[in-house]
């Protein structure tokens, strides 16, 4: 079994280069419209920096650029562009040949620990075990969605009719990591189909993940908020919370929505 986690690239010689090979249990969608998970790209990039640079990451923004299709292979570039003393400011393109599919920019480091403060808090809600909200559903059993269980939590009455709500967490045991949190961050788009409670599709335009902690926890709370839908484009962020309710990140980004 490979000890690296599903998202991790491989390394090369090159310490600023890496691969990942693109299989259909990395993506979704049904063919002939089946491409890497955008979280899973991200999630890539953000294992690549951290390792190239020996530092852990603060925050990390991707813009997906084209698709990355099952049986292809990924390129990792990272460029480390400012190292200062404790933060390091870079970039990562990856492509497949000579075609771009994302680009991220980052910052990763740690300083001294100064008035930490939470003060985002953890929503009350069903425990994973008590959720009852109906489970998502995707048509590809082999696919990136697989690999997660996925608890909704039904929205109460009156509540924003823009929230959404959801337990997830690895069905593979995998440990949490600014990786796994990247891969997860990208599911905000799930809160629109919660939302307008329509069959849409959302198609990722970018993910920006900004790191609080990373704190080891089975279940990951995403706490979600569609701020609006206007010219096919949604806008939406969300935020993570360990099941003991440490706040591990927010999230935020937009994507292109489809009629189902």
């Amino acid at each position: 079994m490979d000890p690296r986690p599903f998202y991790a690239p491989q390394e090369t010689h090159n310490p600023l280069r890496w691969i990942l090979p693109v299989t259909r249990a990395l993506c979704i969608g049904t063919a002939p419209r089946s491409f890497l998970f955008g979280g899973v790209g991200l999630g890539a990039a953000v294992t690549a920096l951290e390792t190239a640079t020996g530092r852990p990451l603060i925050w990390a923004t991707a813009q997906y650029l084209a698709y990355a299709e099952p049986n292809s292979t990924l390129d990792i570039d990272v460029d480390p562009v400012v190292e200062g003393n404790t933060v390091t400011q870079a970039r990562v393109m990856g492509h497949v040949g000579g075609r771009e599919i994302l680009t991220v920019n980052a910052a990763l480091g740690a300083r001294d620990e100064f008035s930490p403060r939470q003060f985002a808090e953890i929503p009350v809600v069903p425990s994973p075990r008590e959720a009852e909200g109906a489970p998502l559903s995707y048509e590809e059993d082999a696919d990136l969605h697989n690999r997660f269980e996925i608890r909704p939590i039904e929205r109460l009455p009156g509540e924003d009719e823009g929230r959404a709500r959801m337990w997830i967490r690895s069905r593979e045991g995998e440990p949490l990591t600014a990786g796994l949190l990247a891969v997860i961050a990208d599911y905000i788009p799930a809160a629109v189909t919660a939302a307008l409670d329509l069959p849409v599709e959302t198609l990722s335009l970018d993910n920006t993940l900004r790191l609080i902690r990373v704190q080891p926890t089975d279940w990951v709370l995403c706490d979600m908020q569609v701020f609006g839908i206007a010219s096919g484009v949604m806008h939406g962020r969300m935020h993570l919370f360990s099941r003991d309710g440490l706040l591990l990140g927010t999230a935020s980004q937009s994507g292109i929505v489809y009629g189902g």
